[in-house]
């Protein structure tokens, strides 16, 4: 039965945990619920929290305590892969519950108001959490196939928080997709925590690869062209093999943009990280083929600096790589202990100040590289973006550059489809762009 109340939610972290707060948020609000922006009017509170990195635990802990003096009488439930890896930390006043990741789902099966019992039965656990959505607060939702990750880097507390790697049943991950085009949407990003261990806990031979051809089947007949898939992170091992380039080239929905988690340069960190088995070399190769299809691509990575031993050498070593790559962007993280992993017991840590000018040195060249990325974007005769929901002007085109609409021309669009716009100029980290017209659509680079 419905009762009313408001609730506020803050996630930290991953686009896995994005997805898994859109699930809880959808069945408070099919029990009454409805969200508020202000968590000082909200009876009910989560706070999704994130363990990556020593700053993401402590950024979910601060806010956890800073709703609970603001809002000492709403109902707070402090969940997710910080409150596995420290619970202790989230123990605060006003919290109903500390619920570590791989019972979060148990959010999903009681009103927030009344719930008292969080445990879970372990000969009832689900082999994949229930998680669904049926909409999302961004114009590019995700649909998560896969959770979990059995590689064991050595630096990286996710298997400690989410635990082995697990597959979502393919109809399940048709039947999300579906509903989400249906309800409107037209980018989605299908995300995983290890996309390369997708069905690695199943012995039928489907991989990642396998998934992709299979949507792409299910929806391209009649969804090419006005809407589209893009790819969250992906293993560098994933790329270097002929079935993703076969894939990739034969997609008819993907966007041209791969995000790779390439951590680091150097094969002598990458063997201390323990990593799976890719070298620069053959990243550089495989992306080489691939600009044989997509001769204009997106290209990130996540990169991880000052790990354990990390020198000088070494950290040339990784700016040569990514100078060498076409890179459009990276995401760069200075390296943080985490407590129970290999790499908090290494010998060799570097300070603190070391790590961050190692970080700091790779943004530097990456800010050259993505202000040179947007300026050829200029050259394109057109492109689709994507405008997000929370902000009509803004949102992503094709090959993941950030785009906004120039003012006058926002009534142009309309709810998530991807608007065909025509670059007009570069203003900070955005291409400002326009609504293309029939004169501009003419050789459009995409293909689509």
């Amino acid at each position: 039965m419905e009762k009313a109340f408001k609730f506020y939610a803050v996630t930290y972290g991953c686009r896995v945990n994005q997805y898994e707060t859109q699930a809880i948020r959808e069945w408070w609000q099919s029990l009454g619920g409805v969200e508020t922006d202000d968590p000082a009017e909200a009876d009910v509170v989560l706070v999704d929290s994130c363990a990556v990195t020593a700053e993401a635990v402590s950024d979910a802990r601060q806010m956890t305590r800073k709703i609970g003096r603001l809002n000492p009488e709403a109902r707070i439930f402090a969940a997710g892969c910080a409150c596995s890896a420290e619970p202790a930390d989230f123990a605060l006043p006003g919290v109903a519950a500390v619920i570590p990741q791989k019972d979060k789902f148990v959010l999903l099966r009681g009103h927030p108001l009344d719930m008292t019992d969080f445990s879970v039965d372990e000969q009832k656990r689900p082999r994949f959490a229930p998680f669904a959505i049926r909409s999302f607060r961004r114009a590019r939702p995700v649909v998560k196939v896969q959770d979990g990750c059995s590689q064991g880097c050595a630096y990286c507390i996710i298997p400690l928080t989410r635990g082995p790697a697990r597959s979502r049943p393919v109809d399940d991950i048709l039947a999300e997709t579906r509903r989400l085009f249906e309800n409107g949407y037209r980018e989605i990003m299908i995300s995983g925590v290890n996309l390369r261990q997708f069905h690695a806990d199943n012995a039928d031979g489907r991989n990642f690869w396998t998934l992709l051809r299979r949507m792409d089947e299910e929806f391209a007949p009649e969804w090419r062209g006005r809407a589209r898939f893009r790819l969250s992170s992906l293993d560098p091992a994933q790329v270097t093999s002929q079935e993703c380039l076969e894939t990739l080239e034969g997609s008819r929905m993907v966007c041209p943009h791969l995000h790779l988690s390439l951590q680091n340069g150097s094969m002598a960190v990458l063997r201390r990280m323990g990593r799976s088995p890719y070298s620069p070399e053959s990243v550089a190769e495989a992306v080489g083929k691939m600009r044989r299809f997509w001769p204009v691509m997106g290209l990130g990575a996540d990169i991880l600096m000052g790990f354990p031993g990390e020198s000088e050498q070494e950290t040339e070593e990784t700016l040569a790589m990514l100078r060498a790559l076409p890179m459009t962007y990276a995401h760069v993280f200075p390296y943080s202990v985490r407590p129970g992993t290999r790499a908090a017991a290494m010998e060799n840590q570097l300070p603190k100040k070391v790590r961050q000018e190692h970080a700091a040195r790779v943004r530097a060249l990456m800010a050259e590289k993505h202000r040179n990325f947007l300026l050829s974007q200029l050259d394109m005769a057109c492109m689709h973006v994507a405008f997000d929901s929370a902000d009509a002007r803004h949102g992503n085109n094709e090959w993941y550059a950030d785009c906004r609409m120039e003012e006058e021309a926002c009534a142009a669009r309309r709810g998530h489809e991807l608007v065909r716009a025509v670059p007009v100029r570069v203003e900070g980290n955005m291409i400002i762009v326009r609504p293309a017209g029939e004169e501009d659509l003419t050789n459009h680079p995409s293909g689509e």
